[in-house]
């Protein structure tokens, strides 16, 4: 075999692979993926309707208690926003609408236990009466204003809370009133939810202290179940509340009763000492899964690219020009070493996203994002990944090309690539549990079968595996790779000159031990 001829080959392939829409396509999909699965959920939840609800509250206090919950809560966020433009100082304050300014002035002055006793003060419906002089003079002032802050906060619309920064609750849900004078409103608010007109209701029960009895919520969509959520979470906390209350019991003493036993997690070093267990150790266990899928991406993107360019060559009589230059052999080892080397520049490609991406915009992610996208831009991982591409890119190119070899179409190609890709699709299955038990016996086992070997070694990275398997399972690799070229040698010779039906698999075996056709 020239060596010089198959560089000639693979430097064609490569760039006809450059050229072609399936290989930037290859380049842009990862970045593409990682960007819309960060903004897509961001403005879907933007876009998301505000959703109606309606309560028959046969309690007699629960939903007037809930509805001051939700002011308060909403003057917390407010008092917020506008301490942080406070302490920031400049105009951002000055700008701000009078009733959080003086919400902002009025709280920054007390303990935050005050604060919080006043801020659901201000939330209650009846006018606060603490007005004595042993407040601050601006609290004093917030106090008598009690009312105005609390007509803004009502009236207030979802532009303005939008422009401020603010996440009321009315951003996301609105109780619109029961119809009144009806005789039978349950019947009236069933069909204003049937008509669309009305997400939800509730029913509250005529003693939810007591028990849960005839506490109801009704909606066509059941699977949404953020507004179910939101409000009985409100309404639970405020019954507890009562219950606690009710039989004396003390808050803080029914938390130590209710609080659970904990076991911290502690993991060993190399030297055998303890450490405590960080998210990133947490994290780093289950990394390799999203590699695992990558890999497989690129394996079979790869390997795919291969095929349907052996198979158009084949169709159209491009390989009979590119025979009467080259043998069999050169062109079957040029054109993997070509797409090989298209494959890694899609991959490396990746890498240098990924690592782009924690240099560049480490201020756009959370701290724990933060410590995933360091583990997914560890070297280790990335190199682990590039190669174990390369391993499984070769074997499975062998077996890929051989049947390109062999059918004039890609409709031919269905039913002799279910063999290839049954064993391609086991170590996802496994992923799961060899991520759990990454040096169990099942994850050992599969490592040493050379169709799942890239996979399931890239899936055990965590562990990580013994010195001894990372180079027992590359040699096997090598040696399976080895076998996959030779038999797939003899079948390109023979059919990427063969046209018409192809061969069934007893003529295929037959060429595998002599190299011949019969």
């Amino acid at each position: 075999m020239r060596l010089s001829e198959v560089y000639l080959v693979a430097r064609r392939e490569y760039l006809e692979n450059l050229r072609t829409k399936a290989f930037w396509i290859g380049i842009l999909t990862f970045p593409l993926i990682i960007t819309l699965g960060i903004c897509v959920p961001l403005l879907l939840a933007r876009a998301k309707e505000v959703r109606t609800f309606a309560v028959l509250d046969h309690s007699g206090f629960l939903l007037q208690q809930v509805e001051e919950k939700i002011a308060a809560q909403d003057l917390a966020a407010a008092f917020e926003g506008a301490a942080t433009a406070y302490r920031q100082g400049g105009a951002a304050f000055d700008q701000l609408p009078a009733p959080l300014r003086q919400l902002a002035l009025g709280l920054l002055p007390l303990e935050e236990n005050q604060r919080a006793q006043l801020i659901g003060q201000l939330a209650r419906q009846d006018t606060p009466a603490d007005t004595s002089g042993a407040l601050p003079e601006a609290t004093r002032a917030l106090l008598a204003e009690a009312g105005a802050l609390r007509a803004w906060q009502q009236q207030i619309s979802a532009a303005e809370l939008k422009e401020l920064g603010l996440d009321f609750a009315q951003n996301r849900y609105r109780r619109i009133e029961a119809p009144p004078g009806e005789s039978d409103p349950q019947a009236r608010l069933n069909q204003l939810v049937a008509q669309g007109e009305l997400f939800a209701y509730f029913i509250i029960g005529p003693d939810p202290v007591a028990g849960s009895q005839d506490c109801k919520y009704v909606s066509r969509n059941l699977t949404d179940t953020e507004l179910h959520d939101w409000f009985s979470g409100l309404a639970t906390g405020l019954i507890r509340q009562q219950r606690l209350a009710k039989v004396h019991l003390d808050p803080q003493t029914a938390q130590w009763v209710q609080a659970p036993l904990a076991f911290s997690g502690r993991r060993l070093d190399e030297g055998g000492a303890e450490q405590q267990v960080a998210f990133g150790d947490k994290a780093r266990q289950w990394a390799p899964l999203a590699f695992v899928y990558l890999l497989w991406i690129a394996v079979f993107t790869s390997a795919q690219m291969l095929l349907n360019s052996t198979i158009e060559e084949k169709s159209s009589r491009i390989v009979e020009v590119l025979l009467s230059s080259v043998d069999a052999d050169e062109l079957m080892a040029g054109k993997i070493a070509g797409t090989a080397a298209s494959g890694l520049t899609v991959v490396g490609s990746w890498s240098v996203f990924i690592s782009l991406a924690v240099a560049i915009v480490p201020g756009l992610l959370g701290a724990s994002a933060m410590a995933v996208a360091q583990i997914v831009a560890n070297p280790f991982y990335l190199c682990s990944f590039v190669v174990y591409f390369f391993l499984g890119y070769l074997f499975y190119a062998a077996l890929l090309v051989s049947i390109g070899s062999l059918c004039n179409s890609l409709q031919e190609t269905q039913n002799l690539m279910m063999p290839i890709l049954v064993p391609m699709m086991i170590p996802l299955f496994a992923m799961v549990p060899v991520g759990q038990d990454p040096n169990g016996l099942l994850a050992r086992v599969l490592s040493f079968i050379p169709p799942f070997t890239p996979f399931v070694m890239m899936n055990r990275a965590a562990g990580p595996p013994a010195l001894w398997e990372y180079l027992a399972t590359a040699l096997l690799m090598v040696a399976a790779i080895a076998l996959a070229i030779r038999a797939a040698a003899r079948i390109f010779r023979i059919g990427i000159l063969m046209s018409g039906k192809p061969p069934k698999l007893r003529e295929i075996w037959k060429w595998l031990r002599t190299g011949e056709v019969r």
